[in-house]
């Protein structure tokens, strides 16, 4: 039987709590691996329980589903000019919809035909989607139990994979089509790696992780509370800030526009950062939590989106998902919190208990559900399927709505893009440019009987720039305004020419 671990990491020695051996009979190895194997699959049976989410694809999914289909030659051009910090992502997706295409019977709708960027979004293709993120969110709940483990003992270990497991942001980001629940689970085993001191290892999956989304690099400060006197984890966390360089000086070129829609942090965001400070500040008081877990669990739950939360009030960057991995030393803390509870059948802790899992399960149905993500670019195509006529013309207000009928792109191709200059392949952009402002005013003057405009939701605030405003402007002027109707996160109007509205 192994010795307990005995290593400095920080300076002074510290008995780290090892993984506890397996029994001496088959029948505890088989209990013992039962037990280690319950949070990852409670976190892939929960990811796949309502992976289609009724049909629906947000804006943010539509972006990953049309880049990815790119072919390799465009994704580098597109990365020179905006998203590269989802570079890395993108081009696994590539190659997810590649292997999907190559499966026998898979057909046009799983990978919709990666080379020709031809194919509208189906049922089987939002599963090949999202699959890579449910998958990582259950390798994630297994690394969080593996360092609940190492920390507090198996029984903490297995609480606290569990915990992440059903918490209801996990439980959202397993099932969308980004980058967030891979650099969770990156993060996460980054973290055990760090406690077990295999420093080339931990530099090659925090790096991993940074590469997938550059915000990950956060979690290299939370990491050095615990670690910084190691010269290992000093030299791991300068190998992963080189090497990350690359991608740090693009991304600083492509801030502004990649960006540059975000705002300050509202109350919405401070409240849920103080709840998140306050649970930590229960969970951890008194002696029941081992401090080696405290030290793990505190920095990683609330330096990340604390700093970022701070920084963005001179220069906005926060965005809840950016930081999805700081999650993971909530659970610890949960975790540990609930292992100590040795009386389980008094009423109180199961009444405790009780209380967050009813709340708990209702938005865990609710997040499978269209109505929560913001908009449903899906649902948004097929209702101007249903409105556009022969020669339509289509305007997007503003033009990154475009998004909403370019994972459609049959149906894009039938209507007229009347303020499109260049495709989005074609200008190695997301959305494509558009024509000058005194262009778009011409064509829809002269050359425009009925438009289909896009919008966002009344009470947005209104893009500035003169191609919008022109826009705007041209269609009050010269047209009709026929009908407007909600369409999950969307207004669709129809425009016409006077006298033309049925």
């Amino acid at each position: 039987m192994r010795t307990p671990h005995l290593r400095r990491i920080s300076g002074r020695p510290r008995v780290w709590s090892p993984p506890r051996p397996y029994g001496k009979h088959p029948e505890d190895d088989i209990r013992t691996a039962a037990r280690r194997g319950l949070p990852p699959l409670l976190a892939l049976l929960l990811g796949l329980w309502g992976l289609g989410r009724g049909g629906s694809m947000w804006r943010d999914e539509s972006v990953t589903w049309q880049v990815a289909h790119r072919p390799l030659g465009g994704l580098a051009e597109l990365f020179e000019q905006v998203d590269a910090v989802h570079g890395l992502y993108y081009l696994l997706m590539h190659g997810v919809f590649l292997a999907a295409d190559a499966l026998p019977g898979a057909g046009a709708g799983a990978g919709a035909a990666v080379s020709a960027v031809g194919q509208d979004a189906s049922t089987t293709g939002l599963w090949v989607l999202r699959l890579p993120s449910v998958a990582a969110t259950a390798l994630a709940a297994a690394g969080v139990a593996a360092v609940g483990r190492r920390l507090a003992g198996e029984r903490a270990g297995l609480l606290a994979g569990v915990v992440y497991a059903v918490l209801p942001p996990v439980q959202a980001y397993a099932q969308e089509g980004r980058s967030y629940a891979l650099v969770a689970a990156a993060v996460a085993w980054a973290t055990y790696l760090m406690l077990c001191e295999r420093w080339t290892a931990y530099a090659a999956v925090l790096l991993l992780g940074c590469w997938l989304h550059e915000f990950a690099v956060l979690a290299l400060l939370a990491h050095a509370l615990t670690a910084r006197r190691s010269p290992g984890w000093r030299r791991s966390a300068a190998t992963v800030l080189v090497l990350l360089l690359p991608l740090a000086w693009l991304g600083v070129r492509q801030v502004g526009q990649q960006l540059g829609w975000l705002g300050r942090p509202g109350w919405g965001d401070w409240a849920a950062y103080g709840a998140v400070a306050a649970a930590m500040w229960l969970l951890t008081r008194g002696n029941a939590v081992p401090r080696e877990l405290v030290r793990v669990a505190v920095p990683l739950a609330l330096l990340p989106p604390g700093l970022l939360i701070a920084v963005s009030l001179v220069h906005p960057l926060y965005v809840d998902r950016y930081v999805l991995y700081a999650l993971a030393g909530l659970a610890l803390a949960a975790g540990a919190r609930l292992a100590a509870v040795r009386r389980w059948r008094r009423a109180v802790p199961w009444l405790l208990v009780a209380a967050v899992l009813v709340p708990f399960a209702w938005w865990s149905v609710w997040l499978r559900t269209p109505d929560s993500r913001k908009d449903d670019a899906l649902a948004v195509a097929a209702a101007v399927r249903e409105r556009a006529r022969p020669g339509d013309a289509v305007l997007f207000l503003p033009a990154r709505r475009r998004e909403w009928l370019l994972s459609s792109p049959a149906l894009h191709r039938g209507l007229w893009d009347l303020a499109l200059d260049r495709s989005p392949a074609a200008s190695a952009s997301l959305w494509g440019t558009e024509l000058p402002p005194a262009e778009i005013r011409a064509r829809l003057v002269d050359d425009a009987p009925r438009v289909i405009a896009l919008m966002d939701p009344a009470g947005q605030p209104l893009d500035r720039y003169p191609r919008e405003a022109v826009k705007r402007q041209t269609l009050v002027a010269h047209f009709d305004l026929c009908s407007v109707d909600e369409v999950h996160g969307a207004r669709i109007a129809v425009w016409a020419r006077p006298g033309g509205c049925p």
